[in-house]
């Protein structure tokens, strides 16, 4: 795996001393919370543009919590818009190429119909605007990767793709990990890796849970050779060791 496709999340407390350390890039989680951009902004902007020295190449993870871009509610759609312009916004201003967002997916609240049409209907309406940045749909709490698929499809449009999550797919659906990369791999362009041991995301080391890492990354080059990596770890170096041990054997 080359390492110009590796991203760490900043969630990692070890992530910018090991990305500058093996030329890695950052993916920058400092946003996923929307107050980070109102009130909190001049600190944390400071924040991030310090952990970008050095550092080759970022991602930006946009806001979640509270942001339903497949709401029914037209005012919930509007808070969403909002939120993800404020957030292509600040990727410009650290030279991110991706946004990665959440679906907004919950099964308590939606049947899956709902969720794909009114997604399809948000992403068509939002990318009349143009971004200037890809937008990464990441999977979260659905349960079927067709969904997903349908919303990509439905949009029809280069610049909204799918970030697969595989920690979120072992934890939160019944359908197994290969299964998903098989079926959403014509529309990734990125991937959150870690582990768990599929009863609830823990965002554990890569060789730690039930996900088969090694066999999924080789499946996943071949299938999406275009596409980029994040390693969505608590701490990152002791998986990166063990990724470069095993896909250099």
């Amino acid at each position: 795996m080359k390492k110009d496709k590796i991203y760490l999340s900043t969630i990692a407390t070890d992530a910018v001393r090991v990305a500058r350390e093996y030329g890695f890039g950052l993916e920058l989680a400092e946003y996923c919370t929307a107050w980070n951009m109102d009130e909190k902004f001049t600190a944390v902007d400071g924040v991030v543009k310090k952990k970008l020295e050095g550092v080759t190449s970022c991602v930006l993870h946009g806001p979640y919590n509270e942001l339903f871009p497949c709401a029914i509610d037209k005012k919930a759609r509007e808070l969403a818009a909002f939120r993800y312009r404020q957030a292509i916004g600040l990727a410009k201003r650290y030279g991110a190429t991706k946004v990665v967002v959440h679906g907004g997916y919950n099964p308590k609240i939606y049947f899956p119909v709902w969720y794909t049409e009114q997604s399809i209907l948000f992403w068509k309406d939002f990318l009349k605007d143009n971004p200037g940045v890809q937008i990464v749909l990441e999977n979260v709490l659905e349960e079927d990767p067709k969904w997903l698929v349908d919303i990509v499809k439905g949009v029809d449009d280069p610049r909204l793709k799918l970030c697969l999550d595989i920690g979120h797919v072992n934890a939160y659906s019944p359908i197994p990990v290969m299964d998903w990369l098989e079926t959403c791999a014509p529309y990734i362009s990125h991937f959150h890796v870690h582990n768990n041991d599929g009863s609830r995301d823990q965002h554990n080391a890569l060789h730690d849970g039930t996900i088969p890492i090694k066999e999924f990354l080789l499946r996943a080059e071949e299938l999406c050779p275009d596409a980029t990596f994040t390693l969505e770890l608590m701490k990152a170096e002791p998986s990166v060791q063990w990724l470069i041990e095993q896909m250099s054997s």
